[in-house]
């Protein structure tokens, strides 16, 4: 499928933004939103957010953040704060979804990086739902001693290349992620605190293989959010959707069945 590009404005400049609509076809269905992990964009999803819309019957909209993909690249000397995450939460993701005229409360679908921008959006915004994959919500040394060994591969293995073929500027997506990930100062980031104006159903999914975090991630998430259904999936590591596809999409379809049939109850 062929990518879409909208711009926004954020930070005083304008942003390009790769996108994809699916399953348009489906008028007055709802609406799930994709969002990546730290190394993701729109073709590093792969066929998965189309599988699940197809199984769920819902459209779909699939995003690469700035920075990454084919949207507008992170400027050379552009560093980020230990907020990057809030800002995507509450400032790109938002209008983002004012330039594509969304007005309904979507459905939230985040993978690592991109599940902790879900639940930092949902904090503040209607949603439908959230779904969240391995998502961070503290850091851990677990994380850390991974992402210090994904820089020595960036240096010293072919996985720059391999990366290569998901971003207009790899350095930029790369750099971008792990500099403030390793960055001192981001040692004490924490969003637990926020989590507890979620009021809408969340589904919280990682692998007991994670090697970017532990299932305390997740376990946090349902003692701040107590109505959080937990899925802990054996045979994954950090990216249940590529690891267990049919076992997610099955626990998937089982809570978006559940909500769907609780919310028309209402």
């Amino acid at each position: 499928m062929i990518s879409s590009f909208v711009n926004i404005e954020w930070q005083g400049r304008a942003v390009r933004i790769e996108h994809q609509w699916l399953n348009t076809h489906l008028h007055g269905a709802p609406l799930m939103v994709f969002l990546h992990e730290g190394l993701g964009s729109v073709a590093m999803w792969r066929d998965y957010p189309q599988l699940l819309c197809n199984a769920l019957g819902v459209r779909g909209l699939v995003y690469s953040r700035p920075g990454y993909g084919q949207s507008t690249p992170r400027a050379a000397d552009e560093h980020w704060a230990p907020d990057f995450m809030h800002c995507q939460a509450h400032e790109v993701l938002p209008a983002l979804l004012e330039a594509l005229q969304v007005q309904e409360p979507p459905w939230l679908f985040g993978h690592s990086d991109g599940g902790s921008i879900a639940l930092l959006y949902a904090t503040r915004h209607a949603c439908a739902g959230l779904i969240v994959l391995a998502p961070h919500i503290m850091v851990e040394d677990v994380s850390v001693l991974s992402i210090a060994a994904a820089k020595e591969a960036y240096e010293n293995t072919d996985l720059r290349g391999r990366l290569a073929r998901y971003h207009v500027d790899v350095d930029s997506a790369f750099w971008g992620w792990n500099r403030i990930w390793l960055a001192h100062e981001f040692r004490s980031w924490s969003i637990e605190e926020d989590l507890s104006t979620i009021t809408c159903p969340v589904l919280a999914v990682q692998g007991i293989n994670d090697e970017y975090g532990t299932l305390a991630q997740i376990r946090n998430i349902q003692r701040h959010v107590p109505h959080t259904e937990l899925l802990e999936l054996n045979g994954s590591g950090h990216s249940p959707h590529r690891d267990q596809p049919q076992a997610l999409t099955k626990a998937c379809l089982h809570f978006f069945q559940k909500q769907t049939f609780l919310s028309a109850k209402l």
